[in-house]
């Protein structure tokens, strides 16, 4: 594979190609392919389906070789998408994107989205990842990291504050009485409600006849 800053500094190259995935990532892939289309043999073969790691979500990939492969993915993703995609400083994805959690959880779904579209035996997934995937995502980006990230990674977690907030005593017992007040309540609502009784009513029935008389 071509390292990101050959692919960025290649300037003979009107467009440049979306960076395929290392060796390991492109095995998850192929993997998850089997699990969707495979035959049964194949299926067999492949195992509990469910402890597959999937690229767009890091946090599956636990394999040391294979997360190393994903990080070298991701980062020629990011290089490639500031070099071909961004023109506007403030659309830049920061140097720092590893150490927001947000951005990482989001470059692994737009890597794979893009890479399927690049699949595509037509353009449809490519216009969709162009119009809605990838300006959403830029949006979302510059709301969150706004200019904290400019020059360096910020010193300090901005949200640290309210963060510790939520982990406080006093918030999470208010949460949790919160909670047991929706559980108490739920379960109230749930139980039929008791049916009233009528006061029992005397009637005279003709013993000739049978006919109830009221």
């Amino acid at each position: 594979m071509r390292s990101t800053n050959d692919a960025a500094e290649d300037a003979s190259l009107l467009v440049q190609p979306f960076p395929k995935p290392p060796p390991r990532v492109a095995l998850a892939y192929r993997e998850l392919d089997i699990a969707a289309n495979g035959t049964d043999d194949q299926l067999r073969a492949l195992g509990d389906t469910s402890a597959l790691p999937r690229p767009w979500i890091p946090s599956t990939c636990t394999d040391p070789a294979m997360r190393t492969d994903l990080w070298t993915w991701l980062e020629a993703v990011v290089v490639w998408i500031n070099h071909q995609y961004v023109y506007d400083p403030a659309d830049t994805i920061p140097a720092c994107w590893p150490k927001h959690a947000h951005l990482v959880n989001e470059i692994a779904v737009l890597a794979d989205q893009r890479r399927t579209a690049q699949q595509a035996l037509l353009s449809n997934e490519l216009e969709e990842w162009h119009r809605y995937a990838l300006p959403y995502f830029i949006e979302r980006m510059k709301a969150r990291v706004k200019t904290h990230c400019d020059r360096t990674h910020a010193s300090d977690w901005p949200a640290r504050g309210r963060f510790n907030r939520h982990l406080g005593r006093e918030e999470s017992a208010a949460r949790s009485a919160a909670y047991a007040g929706d559980v108490q309540k739920s379960a109230a609502d749930k139980e039929p409600a008791p049916q009233k009784l009528s006061a029992p009513r005397l009637s005279l029935v003709d013993t000739e006849t049978g006919e109830v008389m009221t």
